[in-house]
């Protein structure tokens, strides 16, 4: 796969341009040179070549200055790609440092993902154990909710044959409680009866026992005086 750090070369033949349009660029991180690679950079673009200075060019002809100019431009072209290529070690030095940094990021963020994805796997187990127990505890209810139903049916029909019940013995106790005031009332109009008549009955015997002292004393009194002498009866008298 084609890197994302270099452009497409150029298919043309070489040409002296500025290093600086012929630069390719990173993606993520801006581009720098090293110390060292301007440094070679600088000492390159002001070095002339060898070859120029080496040759008197004042007694050659066109076929040979064509060849020198010729010849002098392959050492440009290859001192320039020297140039672009030490920059590219550099930027790709660089690029590998960000990448490698970008990887361990990557990697701390997968941790912290995994970490965040066991706790939500635990999250949602004891979510799933809390639904669990909600739902015993709904079942339960519901159980007991149909059981205390039933024993309130059961509790209102024992009240309701209580009531009647009650309702019976109220009854009997209320008729209980008029035969009861009757009979007490009937005693009273009797008692009443046999006062009046013990009244009558005691003044009968008082005058009964006055008659009959009143008897008893004349008894008394004629028997005194039939049993006395016949003289002391008319002395006396």
């Amino acid at each position: 796969m084609r890197s994302p750090f270099f452009k497409k070369k150029d298919s043309s033949p070489v040409k002296e341009t500025d290093p600086q349009l012929n630069r390719p660029e990173l993606e993520e991180e801006p581009q720098t040179k090293s110390e060292d690679a301007l440094v070679y950079s600088a000492a390159a673009e002001e070095e002339p070549s060898p070859l120029a200075t080496s040759i008197n060019k004042t007694h050659m002809d066109k076929r040979s200055l064509d060849l020198v100019f010729a010849v002098e431009q392959v050492i440009q072209a290859r001192q320039h790609a020297e140039r672009n290529l030490q920059e590219l070690q550099d930027r790709l030095t660089h690029s590998s440092g960000y990448v490698d940094r970008l990887n361990r990021e990557v990697k701390a963020l997968n941790q912290v993902i995994s970490d965040r994805e066991k706790n939500i796997l635990e999250l949602e187990r004891k979510l799933t154990d809390k639904n669990l127990k909600v739902d015993q505890a709904m079942e339960d209810y519901r159980e007991l909710q149909g059981t205390l139903t039933g024993e309130i049916e059961e509790m209102k029909n024992a009240i309701e044959l209580e009531q009647q019940k009650y309702g019976s013995l109220l009854q009997k106790h209320n008729e209980a409680l008029a035969d009861k005031v009757k009979v007490i009332n009937e005693f009273e109009d009797k008692l009443n009866r046999l006062e009046v008549e013990n009244t009558h009955l005691k003044q009968k015997y008082e005058a009964m026992r006055e008659e009959k002292t009143y008897l008893a004393n004349m008894i008394s009194d004629f028997t005194s005086r039939m049993s006395a002498p016949l003289g002391q009866g008319k002395s006396n008298s």
